[in-house]
């Protein structure tokens, strides 16, 4: 029988959203590997100082590159190039204090999720592409520090659709985006009747289109 505990699930130990000066825009822990806000706080600035350096970048994909001929078992450089290439256009990775980050820069925010380092860097990824892809749907393409901070309680939401106690429930942007859309029509949060209108509009409108694909 297939062993479908907590244990055996891909999970994550915090998703982070930061400004380009490495402070808070909405942050969320899974893990007691950092107990205080002073720890988190740490944390938060040491793995933003990382991923700024043009050498942290690269350790990244070297790793990433490594670590993934491994787990698929690929033989050939040419064969693995096309995975490859496709996770590292839209992300990036690297090994930090012994946690798999995995992260990406969109104007002035940056989206970052950590995981253990047993995890997968693919599964990681896409979390990663659907927390951001569904910010920007509901941000109707406007992903900047200062619509983020109009809509947070959007973007809260959306993680807790993507995660619960740091284990994975959904990826894909279109889903999460309208079940936060869904939500907020609901009343389920105070949103401005604007905001709801044009959130549930655009996941629609995204959505109708990956179904015509």
């Amino acid at each position: 029988m297939a062993d479908f505990s907590k244990e055996s699930c891909p999970s994550v130990k915090n998703i982070l959203l930061l400004d380009s000066e490495g402070k808070r825009v909405a942050v969320k822990y899974f893990s007691d590997d950092w107990t205080t806000n002073a720890s988190k706080l740490a944390y938060e600035k040491s793995v933003f100082t990382k991923t700024l350096k043009t050498n942290a970048r690269a350790e990244g994909i070297q790793t990433l590159y490594a670590r993934l001929m491994v787990k698929l078992n690929l033989g050939s450089p040419l064969i693995y190039l096309g995975t490859r290439e496709c996770l590292l256009s839209t992300t990036e990775i690297t090994l930090f204090d012994g946690y798999i980050v995995v992260y990406k820069f969109v104007h002035d925010l940056h989206f970052f999720v950590t995981a253990g380092d047993d995890e997968n860097e693919l599964i990681l990824a896409s979390v990663l592409n659907g927390f951001s892809d569904s910010v920007g749907l509901l941000l109707r393409g406007d992903v900047e520090k200062r619509t983020a901070l109009e809509n947070l309680d959007l973007i809260l939401l959306c993680i807790d659709e993507i995660i619960d106690g740091g284990i994975i429930l959904e990826t894909d942007a279109n889903t999460i985006a309208g079940k936060v859309a869904t939500n907020a029509v609901d009343g389920s949060v105070p949103f401005s009747e604007q905001t709801i209108s044009q959130a549930l509009a655009t996941a629609r409108e995204h959505l109708a289109r990956s179904l015509l694909k």
